[in-house]
């Protein structure tokens, strides 16, 4: 019995085909030219077929490396694109980083700037106050005596009892008066005593017209000198901490004679003579 061939069907390539085919598809792919001149192998195939299947592998081929080539081309440009992103996020960074350094700097050297004008404004206020202090004056008493600082008061009473004295009491009173107010003669009189004076620190004794003797110690400056006449409200020093003293004020003594142990109690020397203690 005789077998026949469906009408558009064609005999699957045989082995010595299938190899040529490939042979010359990887020869398209890499460029490398193949020359198969086989008898054998064109003797058995279907010049139309092996023909056909050939530029079809060419074109399969071809269409891949195409695609390939577009694929890696896509892909470097993308890496492109991103890196180039990358570098202006990096250089942004940078620039912020550099804006917040020099604006942190800017309100530092401002801050340092606003503090030095508030310290030297202070400053300012502090030297004018005192000088106020010093240009300061009490109305003289009707006998002509004045409180030896303007608008102070007692911090420390006659007589009180601490070991910071050598005898254990306070000898006179202590006017409060911060370090370089002015210091004035109660009453007029003679200064007998300028310069340092021990545990009084540098200290002022004056005898005064009525006799009586007056001291002022723990001063930070001193303005007269021995022998010189002073007049009611006259300033004579500064208030200060010299000697044996714990802090600024006015030590003020009133006694009978020039010497330590002749003191009598300061504040009814000063209400006698008409100043309000």
């Amino acid at each position: 019995m005789a077998f026949t061939r469906a009408t558009g069907k064609h005999r699957r390539p045989g082995r010595a085909a299938r190899t040529t085919r490939n042979i010359a598809g990887i020869a398209a792919a890499t460029g490398v030219v193949v020359s198969i001149a086989s008898p054998a192998l064109a003797a058995n195939e279907d010049p139309a077929a092996t023909d056909t299947g050939l530029t079809r592998a060419i074109a399969d081929t071809g269409d891949r490396v195409a695609d390939n080539i577009v694929a890696q081309a896509d892909a470097q440009e993308e890496a492109a694109e991103v890196a180039a992103a990358r570098a202006q996020v990096e250089e942004a960074a940078v620039k912020s980083a550099e804006a917040a350094k020099k604006k942190a700097q800017e309100a530092q050297r401002k801050a340092a700037a606003e503090a030095a004008e508030k310290k030297a404004a202070a400053k300012k206020k502090a030297t004018e106050k005192r000088a106020s202090r010093s240009d300061a004056r009490t109305t003289l008493s009707a006998s002509g005596f004045v409180s030896p600082i303007a608008g102070s008061y007692v911090s420390t009473p006659y007589k009180a009892s601490s070991g910071l004295w050598s005898s254990g009491s306070h000898s006179g009173i202590d006017f409060h008066a911060a370090s370089g107010t002015a210091v004035h003669a109660v009453g007029a009189g003679t200064v007998v005593e300028a310069g340092w004076g021990g545990a009084y620190g540098n200290n002022i004794v004056l005898k005064m017209d009525d006799g009586s003797y007056t001291q002022y110690g723990h001063l930070s400056s001193i303005g007269v000198s021995v022998g010189q006449k002073v007049s009611a409200n006259q300033q004579i020093g500064l208030s200060g901490s010299t000697g044996n003293s714990t802090g600024p004020h006015l030590h003020f003594e009133a006694r009978t004679g020039p010497d330590y142990g002749s003191d009598i109690d300061p504040v009814a020397y000063l209400r006698s003579h008409g100043v309000s203690v």
